[in-house]
């Protein structure tokens, strides 16, 4: 049986930049697969300039040993972060959980979860968006909660429907993630 490493939930820092980008890369990879390939190519290409927003965002990042095995973006209610869009979200938004593929199935992405959570919890409630192809990520976010909101989905192209999810914050009490 080997020895689980202590996992370190914590704010992103400005020399954490390029291994964000790596974990996120490698975590999304899957996608070119199952995506057709000119997709693919544009949600690649949109990856960067959404991780290295100026937006007012928290970057959270997951720390096993040193080393940054999970990522996620949290950002302020208010804010209209989709730039097609004319409409700004009315709670904070997950966007962007990225877990390196090495380390899956150990809770990362749950506890980088649970951490937007925690951070949301005064605003009430907390959304995000996804797609089909995300399977893993939706049965995550359907385990926590999470509720669709078929009122915030949109279609940035080609028929693809990005959905988003909701989960209430205001009846909750105490730890109910574990």
């Amino acid at each position: 049986m080997g020895l689980k490493r202590e996992l370190i939930i914590r704010d992103a820092g400005k020399n954490d930049r390029d291994a964000i980008q790596a974990v996120t890369l490698a975590a999304y990879q899957e996608y070119a697969e199952i995506m057709p390939a000119e997709a693919w190519i544009r949600y690649r290409e949109g990856l960067f300039p959404t991780l290295d927003t100026d937006l007012p965002v928290e970057r959270i990042v997951a720390e096993q040993a040193g080393e940054i095995v999970g990522s996620v973006q949290l950002y302020p209610s208010g804010l209209n972060i989709y730039s097609f869009l004319d409409r700004s979200l009315p709670y904070p938004e997950v966007r962007i959980l990225a877990v390196s593929p090495s380390v899956r199935g150990q809770g990362i992405g749950k506890a980088l979860m649970n951490e937007c959570v925690l951070r949301s919890r005064k605003f009430g409630g907390i959304g995000l968006h996804t797609s089909d192809h995300m399977k893993t990520a939706q049965e995550l976010y359907l385990r926590m909660g999470f509720v669709r909101a078929p009122e915030f989905d949109f279609t940035p192209g080609q028929g693809m429907v990005v959905k988003g999810y909701f989960l209430s914050l205001r009846e909750r009490e105490g730890d109910f993630f574990e």
